[in-house]
């Protein structure tokens, strides 16, 4: 059943899920843009008791590691190098510095908003390196292929990424494996199987007999996907659904991941909170070493001095919430961000500092 009215529907979608849910159901979604529009929405304050809505490892600015961004600190401090990168990863802390502390201090930090910015920049930068800092999913991913393909065919010498892409499937396992993570379901990131389609994700649904389905990001595309979960445990068959039918195949974007894995290979990368995840990072394959940073620039560093206090790591895994971290709208808020999840406007603390507390009409 539809409506022209999209309150109307909503409220419809709700009353179904008040009607039909008849069993306590934590669902976690792993996408940023869901975490922002659950927010915004008020979205938990609506729905059933029995239903929970928990935000895990969805944001990729939130992720990355201490130990990766110190190494980016100090690549950017070097001599001769351009440090491209994307403006949200400008106040990311690392254990010490971020890059925007850098560039204050004279590092050469530009912001851009595509590989081919960073493309360009190296071809009026010759004398200069340019490294481009690839941080995100797999949607992404295929973007920054591109530019590779193009640097590759200009025979650009002066360019290179430095690849700290995550891989979405298997840290979802990692969570279904940890035993302090209760999840009954999954809201599958729309834009990640927007490029990668469904068949990564049937182990969550053959494997560990839980629902997911991949959702949209309006209001209604969440109400009708957790419909579509608390149907599924009623008739007790787990699958993996797509709701976002209007952007997503079950096969994907083969084009898109043929890019990927032309120049991308998996590889153990670090989660933020999470520790080491086999084959949940990419880096340039070998025959394209010429343009990975990491190997053009090697650097040693000291292990650097984590927070205290900061439950990023918990809130990531959805074990915390972000009201239960004891910086919370206290030394961490998105003036002063101790913590990444604070830092990135897709974090779970800052959505839930933006909007829970507006609501709540507390003082900012």
């Amino acid at each position: 059943m539809k409506h022209s009215n999209k309150k109307e529907y909503a409220r419809y979608l709700l009353e179904r899920l008040y009607q039909e849910i008849d069993r306590p159901l934590t669902v976690m979604e792993v996408c940023g843009t869901h975490t922002v529009a659950i927010a915004k929405s008020g979205l938990r304050d609506l729905l059933p008791e029995k239903m929970r809505l928990l935000s895990g490892p969805g944001c990729p600015v939130c992720v990355t590691d201490d130990c990766d961004l110190d190494y980016v600190m100090a690549l950017a401090r070097q001599e001769g190098i351009i440090l491209a990168t994307f403006g949200d990863m400008m106040r990311v802390p690392g254990t010490a510095s971020s890059l925007l502390q850098e560039k204050s201090r004279g590092a050469e930090v530009r912001v851009v908003y595509s590989p081919a910015d960073a493309l360009k920049l190296a071809t009026e930068n010759r004398e200069s390196q340019v490294v481009f800092l690839g941080v995100g999913f797999e949607t992404t991913t295929p973007v920054v292929a591109a530019a590779l393909d193009q640097a590759v065919q200009m025979e650009l010498k002066n360019f290179s990424v430095f690849s700290l892409h995550k891989l979405v499937p298997p840290i979802m396992r990692v969570l279904l494996d940890d035993p302090q993570v209760k999840i009954d379901a999954f809201l599958n990131p729309g834009h990640v199987c927007a490029i990668l389609g469904t068949e990564p994700f049937q182990f969550i649904a053959k494997d560990y007999g839980k629902p997911c389905v991949v959702a949209g990001f309006e209001t209604t595309d969440i109400l009708e996907a957790l419909l579509l979960i608390v149907r599924q445990y009623r008739e007790q068959s787990p699958a993996v659904d797509i709701q976002y039918k209007r952007a997503v195949r079950p096969e994907g974007n083969p084009v898109a991941v043929g890019f990927i894995e032309k120049y991308f290979s998996p590889i153990t990368a670090r989660w933020r909170g999470i520790g080491e995840v086999p084959g949940s990072g990419l880096e340039l394959r070998e025959e394209f070493a010429q343009y990975d940073a990491r190997k053009r620039f090697p650097i040693t560093l000291e292990p650097g001095k984590s927070r205290k206090g900061c439950a990023c790591g918990e809130v990531l895994k959805g074990i915390k919430l972000p009201y239960d971290c004891p910086l919370f709208g206290k030394s961490c808020t998105p003036a002063k961000p101790v913590g990444p999840c604070m830092v990135s406007t897709e974090g779970s603390c800052a959505a839930y500092f933006r909007y829970r507390r507006q609501k709540a009409g507390v003082d900012h």
